[in-house]
């Protein structure tokens, strides 16, 4: 793996830029010379980024790159620098990429060997999760959450077993359904949560409290804007060895092997397999 910056002689450059998540005034002054300085900036929206580029007397030429054209604009982007002019990447609001377009146009500059430079600024999870009062060390992001089906029934199970702080992105419409299928599931009514939303602009708020109480919240009001949920772990359990063997006793009576329900205990309980089986075995006999 190279390590090094790779900028062939003579290309032009790739930048990242943040951008405001709806405060104009959160620019670093760094991202403001770079948009004045580069030959084209692609963005989602044109109409979107030219009013902050006339915010900050920005007259740089505007290419769009969206969820529609992504490959096609990778390409154009990718000539653009080969050809010796810098380009700046930059999405309707907060760091691209991040839930924005432009995964296919770094890909391709880095597999390409092009020099591809991180601006960086506002970014509306990092900014929620810094003001929730929910553990940072360790979290997980997780964009939007999917609407339906299998894939968010799994990833709603996933937050319900995480240890670490959950963050995931919502709409005012889905807000309210999206908590309280949260709340529907075990132990979960008593979890901190946190959800934080219209940041950096005027009406900024953060609703804090545990899952219940927050969720009666928005059945009282109707949030505005897009909003970042973050949910705290829920308190780690102690497994004890009649946890366990109520475990195996179901997992045994479902008719599975020996084997097979250690295996699954040991899993479903984030226990040791050997512990499993140190239980198991006085009726390995009666189930093999």
């Amino acid at each position: 793996m190279d390590t090094q910056t790779n900028h062939k002689e003579g290309m032009g450059k790739l930048f990242i830029v943040a951008t405001p998540i709806g405060n104009l005034q959160d620019m670093t002054f760094r991202a403001v010379d770079t948009l004045k300085n580069v030959d084209v900036i692609a963005c989602e929206d044109t109409r979107t980024s030219r009013k902050l580029l006339d915010f900050y007397s920005i007259d740089t030429k505007l290419i769009p790159c969206h969820d529609h054209n992504e490959n096609k604009a990778a390409q154009q982007i990718l000539d653009m620098v080969q050809s010796g002019k810098d380009v700046a990447l930059i999405s309707d609001a907060g760091t691209p990429l991040i839930n924005d377009p432009g995964y296919h146009v770094v890909h391709l500059l880095r597999e390409q060997g092009f020099e591809v430079v991180t601006i960086p600024g506002a970014c509306s999870p990092i900014a929620a999760l810094a003001a929730s009062g929910l553990p940072t060390d360790i979290f997980t992001y997780l964009g939007f959450l999917p609407r339906k089906g299998k894939a968010r029934t799994a990833l709603l199970t996933r937050m319900q077993q995480a240890q670490d702080t959950q963050v995931f992105l919502e709409s005012p419409k889905r807000i309210l359904k999206t908590l309280q299928a949260l709340q529907a599931l075990e132990d979960m009514g008593d979890r901190p949560c946190v959800v934080g939303r219209e940041l950096t602009k005027i009406y900024e708020e953060f609703v804090y409290g545990t899952l219940d109480e927050v969720v009666a919240h928005f059945q009282a009001h109707v949030g505005r804007g897009e909003m970042v949920v973050m949910l705290g772990a829920g308190a780690s359990k102690v497994v004890d060895d009649a946890m366990i063997q109520v475990a195996l006793d179901k997992a045994l009576e479902s008719g599975l092997s020996a084997s097979a329900s250690a295996k699954q205990v040991a899993k479903n309980l984030d226990v040791t397999r050997s512990r499993v089986y140190a239980l198991i075995h006085p009726k390995a006999d009666e189930h093999s």
